[in-house]
């Protein structure tokens, strides 16, 4: 871009939001161009809109300039989704930050893209609401970005994703016109279900500017059981266990035995050397029930062999059983100063065999490896570490990178449960769908986004 058409659109993006809203200085730049994976792409300016028309004049500006755009939410994704590889205009929605309505009576909430998930949560508690969806990022992820990613977390296995909750979108196209998907009703059914495209297109088909959100009664208790096993085998067992019982838990989260030693040795959590993997088992619901329920979760756990088999009674309690989930992201810090983060998932049957896979892909490539993650929904992280300055290593973890990836589809999964594919996956995307599939969703993009200007280099990379 040359200098004087730069100043050019500066000026109409100064005329669109104000002069206060448009930033070109470099070290204010800098936060705009990275996520979770901390690889920084440093836009050439950023604009933060406060309305719909105002968005709807960027893009219009955009398209007539030709110029790259990329839609920011919380930036706390791990595949580079909402980083400007291409360079181009950052268009950050924190400003567009209201939750305009909360309605009792017919179970929705109106938010603005930029209201972080915590924010809207705590906002439909406090009303006797809850809004389910709860990624790992809760705290400072926003809305906006959770619909883009289709955000999942703990609670998928009896909730849903974030797509469940979604009624409605105002969405503005790339080429800058604003049109308006679904509605304030749980059934509807006319045209196309906009709705479920938007859902999950990582950016790249529309920003979102407006999300009706589907809510529920908020469940009047909760309890959860911890239990250690001797092997990840006897620990996934369990979860057939509590279909077989009728029993369907909020959660179920399972960390292997490196996520154990990691937790214990940052921290003194003092979890005995001989297990091998920990389940936490969250139950919900009517308060009688969930006491019913959760002494029914803690003898499948024994009878399945878990133990140390501990089932919190109070609040506080139950905030100690978690902590050693939370624990484990700055626990694993210490194995490697790169973190290569993948979401892969499986049918929860097949969760044993895939952390057999991930550990001998590990000892082949020498890299240490952390698996976590959502018994409960065959989702597991698995997240292979090294010194990121050691260019050999990087290589050999991301060669693992790929087996993982082979391993999770032979096994009936695929490559992404919950982060996307952003430019990180790109590569590998072939590997999960096939050519005819890739090319219907190009088709769709190049029809929304005729210059192929919002959220360039992700998902298909360069090839139109």
């Amino acid at each position: 871009m040359e200098r004087a058409i730069e100043k050019e659109i500066i000026t109409r993006l100064c005329e669109i939001v104000g002069e206060d809203h448009v930033i070109t200085e470099g070290e204010r730049l800098a936060p705009y161009g990275q996520d979770a994976l901390g690889e920084l792409f440093l836009p050439d300016l950023v604009v933060l809109p406060r309305t719909t028309e105002e968005v709807a004049a960027i893009m219009k500006l955009a398209n007539e300039k030709l110029l790259p755009v990329t839609a920011r939410g919380g930036g706390v994704g791990y595949t580079g989704g909402a980083v400007p590889i291409k360079g181009g205009l950052v268009l950050s929605t924190e400003r567009m930050n209201r939750i305009k309505e909360i309605n009792f009576d017919d179970l929705y909430a109106v938010v603005e893209p930029g209201v972080r998930t915590y924010e809207l949560q705590c906002a439909v508690e406090a009303r006797g609401l809850f809004y389910p969806p709860d990624p790992a990022s809760f705290r400072e992820s926003f809305i906006g970005g959770n619909i883009a990613e289709n955000a999942g977390g703990p609670r998928s296995i009896k909730y849903g994703v974030t797509k469940h909750y979604v009624l409605g979108l105002e969405i503005v196209t790339p080429t800058g016109e604003v049109i308006r998907a679904g509605g304030r009703t749980t059934k509807n059914v006319v045209g196309f279900d906009l709705v479920g495209l938007i859902c999950g297109s990582e950016g790249l088909l529309g920003i979102i500017t407006e999300a009706i959100l589907r809510l529920l009664p908020l469940p009047e208790a909760r309890r959860t059981v911890r239990a250690l096993f001797r092997t990840m085998r006897e620990a996934c067992a369990c979860v057939p266990q509590f279909v077989r019982a009728a029993l369907v838990p909020a959660a179920i989260e399972v960390m292997d035995r490196h996520s154990i030693r990691a937790v214990n040795d940052a921290f003194s959590f003092g979890i005995p050397d001989e297990a091998e993997a920990l389940l936490l088992v969250e139950v919900d619901g009517n308060r009688d029930e969930v006491e019913r329920e959760a002494r029914m979760v803690e003898r499948i756990l024994r009878e399945s062999g878990g133990f140390d088999v501990r089932r919190a009674e109070t609040a506080e309690e139950e905030r100690e059983l978690w902590e050693v989930r939370r624990a484990l992201s700055d626990a694993i810090k210490r194995y490697g100063t790169l973190k290569l983060n993948n979401d892969v998932v499986v049918p929860r049957s097949r969760i044993p065999e895939l952390i057999e896979r991930v550990e001998q892909i590990a000892q082949r490539y020498e890299i240490f490896v952390v698996n976590f993650g959502h018994a409960g929904d065959g989702n597991i992280h698995v997240n292979f570490m090294c010194d990121g300055d050691d260019r050999e290593a990087v290589r050999r973890a991301r060669e693992a990178v790929r087996e993982t990836f082979a391993a999770a589809l032979e096994l009936g999964g695929t490559i992404s449960a919950e982060h996307g594919i952003g430019y990180t996956k790109a590569p590998y995307l072939r590997m999960a769908l096939s050519e005819p599939t890739i090319e219907t969703m190009k088709r769709i993009k190049r029809a929304l986004d005729p210059n192929w200007i919002l959220n360039p280099g992700k998902m298909f990379s360069d090839d139109r």
